[in-house]
Order: C-alpha cells, then structure tokens, then sequence
C-alpha cells in the first residue's frame, strides 16, 4: 500500500506499507549476503542453516539489511509507479520497534521534487530599446587599445608625474612610526592609475617630479588581508627615481602589417574588422540581455517553490565545477578563491544564490516549453548531432551512443523557448 501526501509545493510525504511476504524475502535476502562467512562450530563456514543462525544470533541481527532491502524496492517502485519526480535522496522515518520477523512494517519517506510551475505573464513583455550601433568613436577606442597594447615606455626626463605614467621609486611603510613586513622596496614599478596600492596612494603620487621625496598618508582597507594592518593609518616614504610615458605607435598600413592578422595589412581593413567584430559582439550582448530580461521577468511572475535539497544539489555542482577550473591551474579550491581575493563563506553564499537562480529559469523555461508545446523536430535532432559530431571530430553513430536523445532534445527545446520568449518581447 502506498499513499501520498503533499507537504508543499516542492516536498511530499509517501507512506509505504511493506508486506510480510515481501519483508520475509528481506530477511532471507539479508542471510544470503552473509552466510558465506558465517562460522558457527560444528558447521562448514558458509554452509550454517538459517534456523541455527538465527538461534545463534538472533533473526534481529538480520533486520537491518532486509530493511534497507524492502526500503530501496518498495521506495523506487512507489515513485516510479505514481510518476514522483524525486530531486533528492528521501529522509526515511521508521519505528524500529514495529518491526518483527512474520509481519510487515510500515515506514514513511519524506522527499524533495520537483516544483509545480504556475507561470505568470510571459508573453509580450515590454522592454527598452537597446543601442543596435556600433559608432565610428567605438572603432576608434578599440583601435586606441589596440595601439596602447603595442605602445613603449620611454623615460620622461622632465616634467611631473602625471596618471598613466609608469613610476620607479622606493617606498618604506610604517604604521605609528614602526616599519612593518613588506612595507618596503627599492625601484618598484608602479602603472599610476592602476589601483594596484592602497585606495589613497597613486593619487597622492601625481605631481611629484624626478628625485622628490614624499611623505603619502594612506588608510589601509577594513578586509585587508593582513590582520595587523587592517584599518591601520600608515605612512609611506617615498622617492622617485624615474618616469616613464607611453609612447604610442603611428597607425600606418605598416603597423597594421606588422601585427600580421589574417587578411588585414591595411588600415581601412583594420577599420572594417574592428566595425564587423564590434557589431557582432554587440549583437550578441543585446541578444543576452534580451534573454537574460524576459526569463528573469517570466520567473519573477511565476508562482513556485524549490526545495531547499533542490538547491544544494545544484549548488554542489556549481561548487564542482569551480573546484575543477581551480584544478587545471593546480591548485586547491581554498586556494585557487584566495589567489582570487574571494572569502570563502561569500563564495559559497554566492553559489547558492546562482544555484537558486539557474533552477528557476531552468524551470520556468522548462514549463514555458510545455504550455507553448515547443519541442524539438527530427531535422534540428539530426542537425544537433551532426554538430556535435563536427565539433568532436566523431562518427554520428559514435556521437548518438555517447550522448541520447532525450538530452539533445531537451538542449534544443531550451534554445527555441528562449528564442520564442526574445520573438515575444514589446520593444519600445
């Protein structure tokens, strides 16, 4: 007998009753995994009867592995036969003091599943028109950056430091008068404006000329990672040594051949491709933030709940993955976050705020699909897998063993629900 009860909107109650037959066949169950490496004297080791067993030990011995035997048929029948779809590993609630050998039991699982979605308004979303053009000045900055990053420095033998200069200096820190560790060095080179010091410090470096001596009065940050200078006010002296500038390079079909790009040698082709590059990754931004508004509205509208297992299931995988980019720089999670200056509670904080929001749209997504009865054709199914195939440089025979079809679908699904959402919006 199985009955079910829903708790809430993401959580259901299922009481199981599991039959004297059923649980007698537990119990023999639970003999035969052991009874190999049973020894009782006057017995073979493996070949002691059950019924001697049991006047040895006691048939109770053998409850806990028929328990769990019934449990794992009874519980996966329950959820499969009545179309519960579990998220999460069941909390199990037995009273041990009900069961006894000749009867059955009774016991009750308390599961997380998944959501019920009633959606909101998804349709006709009204969203502001974004900037579809990518301006000559836009060219003209990324050419800019382009020439920065082929600039040198060349020494700048007068005038004052000024922001965006390279500096050479020495510096020693102290706190009430007393050096502290690493507070000092000699001919360090310092990008001004880069924010690599202290909030307070570079500013206070511009206008300084060749050979200046400078007290800098600066305030050490609250989260610093030093705990001995954490929101310490210290002074730094400082020298300055040299001065250096950017020089940039003229832009030139020369230049632009010696940066050897496949197919460009001239400036007006550097031009045209910094405009194609630029319009297709605004594009492609404009097209993000489109999807990125109409599902997180289509969620914000719709009515359901994600139980907290749900969560901290997804959350784990998310966790996983970081823990797998840290390991290809070989590094462990703790530190591969502390190289990133992340604290590690805001880390796991954060993951399960991105947890929380990767459910949702997948969920409402997932049910936008349903309702609209968007679903993936034979023609987009093959097409996926031959992309696959090309991507991987594998046979489609190999490609469809490897990855099934319910998965290819569902991806596809995914895509045409948020283009059919983007189709939808009211841009004005």
């Amino acid at each position: 007998m199985v009955k079910i009860d829903k708790i809430s909107g993401s959580k259901v109650r299922i009481e199981i009753e599991v039959s004297k037959e059923l649980f007698d066949h537990g119990l023999e169950h639970s003999f035969n995994a052991i009874k190999g490496d049973v020894e009782i004297k006057g017995f073979r080791k493996g070949k002691v009867t059950r019924s001697i067993f049991e006047k040895h030990y006691g048939v109770e011995s053998l409850y806990e592995e028929a328990i769990n035997h019934c449990i794992q048929d009874t519980y996966v029948a329950a959820v499969t036969e009545n179309n519960v779809e579990v998220v999460a590993q069941p909390k199990i609630d037995l009273d041990i003091t009900t069961v006894e050998a000749g009867k059955g039991f009774k016991y009750v699982a308390e599961v997380a599943v998944k959501p019920v979605i009633t959606l909101g308004e998804y349709k006709g979303l009204k969203f502001a028109k974004q900037n579809d053009k990518v301006s000559d000045d836009d060219v003209q900055a990324e050419i800019d950056k382009l020439l920065g990053q082929n600039a040198e420095l060349v020494l700048k033998e007068e005038g004052k430091l000024a922001n965006g200069d390279t500096a050479i200096f020495d510096f020693e820190g102290s706190v009430d008068g007393v050096p502290f560790d690493g507070g000092k060095a000699e001919n360090y080179e310092l990008l001004i404006g880069s924010g690599q010091f202290i909030p307070g410090f570079e500013p206070q470096m511009i206008g300084m000329e060749l050979g200046e001596e400078k007290d800098l009065q600066v305030t050490f940050p609250e989260e610093y990672q030093a705990e001995n200078l954490k929101g310490k006010d210290a002074v730094f002296k400082v020298k300055l040594h040299e001065m250096k500038v950017k020089e940039l390079p003229e832009l030139t079909d020369e230049f632009v051949a010696e940066l050897e790009k496949e197919g460009i040698s001239t400036v007006e082709e550097l031009k045209a491709d910094t405009f194609k590059r630029l319009t297709e990754s605004l594009i492609q931004r404009n097209k993000n933030e489109r999807i990125d508004f109409a599902v997180s509205e289509a969620a914000k509208n719709a009515t359901f709940e994600i139980a907290e297992e749900m969560i901290t299931e997804e959350k784990n995988r998310l966790v996983d993955n970081v823990t797998q980019q840290a390991k290809q720089y070989n590094l462990e999670l703790k530190q591969y976050l502390e190289f990133s200056g992340i604290n590690e509670e805001d880390f796991n904080a954060n993951m399960m705020k991105d947890a929380e929001k990767s459910l949702s749209f997948n969920l409402v997504v997932e049910e936008i699909s349903k309702v609209e009865e968007i679903t993936a054709t034979e023609e987009e199914i093959t097409a996926k897998y031959e992309e696959i195939a090309a991507q991987y440089k594998m046979g489609i025979e190999q490609v469809k063993a490897a990855v099934n079809v319910e998965a290819v679908m569902q991806e596809i699904n995914y895509r045409k629900t948020l283009d059919f959402l983007v189709e939808s919006l009211i841009v004005e």
